[in-house]
């Protein structure tokens, strides 16, 4: 008998929590106020939804844990990377991120500047020298598939969008644009690397990769939203701060009832694109369900 949501989410939380603690370099090897800084960064933190996202879709695929829990990883490196570097002051100049002082003020701007370097650094190093699929070819499109998800055309491409849009209205398409490379390129690429460690067909993964766009949009949307609503110790981070940095965000060019709406259409055709999985996609709807119903 399958266990409840809950249940099952403390648990991959808990031993994802394991296995970033055996893999990141320990804090007392040398460099060890590198290492040290690199730890602070990612572990003890965050919900951990990309990790997640990819543990739900290798159960999709029949895929062993020890692989997915590489994948991921991989993927959580990166996203903490991110972070790190978005915190800075040449970037978002934050100094809360999940609920302690941002890497750069707990250390300094240069340590904050090597641990993103070293951690995505890592990210790939993990993704070549495990084995993570039986076939090498495989394998490596999913190291260009984290390539692509976090470089120019991904992540840091979306990144870039950002800063150069602030003061900006920005239209939807262009906002949408935005967010799918910033936010939603690494959650479509946690799902289709958590696929990648089992055996997906083709069309597995081009539906799986439709609900990691709508589901990746949908939580940055829902993110806009909490900017407005929640306070900063429910988030972890500093609130409203898209507002006073005059971003643009969902909520300024939709308003909050429009925002919700959005997310709230975006999840409804994230769950049609799993409608032929069936009861193998459950985790994947309940964490469709988890990152839009968060508190709204």
């Amino acid at each position: 008998m399958m266990t409840d949501f809950a249940t099952w989410v403390a648990a991959r939380q808990t031993s994802f929590e394991s296995v970033l603690q055996r893999l990141l370099p320990a804090a007392e090897v040398a460099p060890q106020r590198l290492h040290q800084a690199m730890r602070y960064s990612v572990l003890d933190g965050g919900k951990r939804v990309r990790p997640l996202l990819a543990y739900a879709a290798g159960e999709l695929t029949g895929a062993p844990v020890a692989r997915v829990e590489i994948a991921a990883a991989a993927v959580e490196l990166i996203h903490a990377y991110s972070l790190v570097h978005d915190d800075m002051p040449c970037m978002d100049d934050d100094v809360l991120r999940r609920g302690k002082a941002t890497c750069h003020v707990e250390y300094d701007q240069a340590t904050a500047l090597l641990v993103g370097d070293a951690l995505q650094s890592l990210a790939f190093q993990l993704l070549s020298e495990q084995p993570l699929n039986d076939d090498a070819a495989k394998q490596l499109q999913m190291v260009k598939l984290l390539a692509l998800a976090a470089g120019s055309r991904g992540m840091a491409g979306g990144q870039a969008i950002d800063l150069a849009s602030v003061g900006r209205q920005l239209t939807l398409p262009e906002l949408e644009q935005m967010h799918i490379h910033k936010t939603g390129a690494l959650i479509r690429a946690a799902i289709l690397l958590g696929a990648h460690c089992g055996n997906p067909a083709s069309s597995q993964l081009d539906r799986l990769d439709r609900f990691g766009k709508l589901i990746g949009l949908a939580f940055q949307v829902v993110d806009d939203v909490l900017d407005c609503e929640a306070d900063t110790a429910t988030l972890g981070k500093t609130a409203g701060k898209d507002a006073d940095h005059d971003k643009p965000t969902y909520v300024s060019l939709l308003g909050l009832p429009g925002a919700k709406e959005m997310a709230q259409r975006l999840h409804r055709e994230a769950l049609e694109s799993l409608g032929e999985f069936g009861e193998p996609a459950r985790r994947l709807r309940e964490l469709a369900d988890f990152i839009v119903l968060r508190k709204f």
